[in-house]
């Protein structure tokens, strides 16, 4: 099994908001990727992105330059 480390994870209301900030993050440069949820938090839709925690500037940067919509943002071990 692989370690656990902490990551920067933004959970979504809806797919299409998920899909958004992955096009957007794509676009952006932004590292991450989409996953299922995780059991320790709960999302209207079942996906979160996840991404090294090292980058989360960069990510709450983009929500703020591109208006995307999302449910909450975490910093969970996983």
């Amino acid at each position: 099994m692989r370690p656990k480390e902490l990551c920067f994870l933004v959970a979504f209301h809806t797919t299409t908001e998920a899909l958004a900030l992955e096009e957007a993050a794509r676009s952006a440069d932004v590292p991450g990727r989409l996953i299922p949820i995780p059991t320790q938090i709960t999302a209207g839709c079942g996906l979160a992105w996840r991404m090294p925690i090292g980058e989360k500037e960069k990510m709450k940067s983009l929500l703020t330059k591109c208006d995307l919509k999302y449910e909450n943002i975490y910093e969970l071990m996983i």
